[in-house]
C-alpha cells in the first residue's frame, strides 16, 4: 500500500475544492492514484466539515450537506472575511446569500422565526418574551 505526504494529500484535496471541483475520477486519471483512496480522502475531509462538492462546479448542484456547511462556515464572518471566503472557495458572495435564505427558510419558516426571536431578544427590544410567547407557541 502506497504511503503519501501529508503536503501531497492536501494538494490532492484542494484540487476537489472549489474552485477547481476536480471530480474523483478525473484526479484519479492523472495521478495514477485507485479511486478508491481518493473516495477515502474525501470521506475523511467531509467527516471534519470540510466542504468538498461532488465534482460539481455550480453551487446549486452541491449536496444539501455542503451547502448548509458553507452556511456554517460563514454565520460568523463579516462582510470582508466573506468575500475573501468567497474568492478561495470560488463562490459569490450573492451565492451565499442564498444559501443562508435557504436555510432560513427550510421547515415552513420556522428557523426564520426563531432568527427573528434571537435577534427580538438580543436587541433586549421584547421585555425578556419570546415572539413564541406572543403567538401562543
Amino acid at each position: 500500500m502506497a504511503r503519501y505526504s501529508e503536503s501531497f494529500k492536501i494538494s490532492i484535496m484542494q484540487k476537489m475544492m472549489p474552485p477547481e471541483n476536480q471530480k474523483v475520477s478525473t484526479i484519479a486519471q492523472e495521478t495514477g492514484m485507485s479511486e478508491a483512496t481518493l473516495y477515502k480522502w474525501k470521506k475523511e475531509a467531509k467527516a471534519k466539515g470540510i466542504v468538498i462538492p461532488d465534482g460539481e462546479t455550480n453551487a446549486e448542484q452541491w449536496s444539501t450537506q455542503d451547502k448548509f456547511q458553507v452556511v456554517l462556515e460563514t454565520a460568523s464572518l463579516n462582510e470582508t472575511e466573506l468575500a475573501e471566503y468567497c474568492r478561495k472557495k470560488g463562490l459569490y458572495v450573492e451565492q451565499v446569500q442564498s444559501l443562508k435564505n435557504a436555510c432560513l427558510q427550510a421547515n415552513g419558516g420556522v428557523a426564520m422565526i426563531m432568527a427573528l426571536d434571537r435577534a427580538i431578544r438580543n436587541e433586549g427590544n421584547d421585555g425578556g418574551n419570546s415572539v413564541y410567547d406572543s403567538r401562543g407557541f
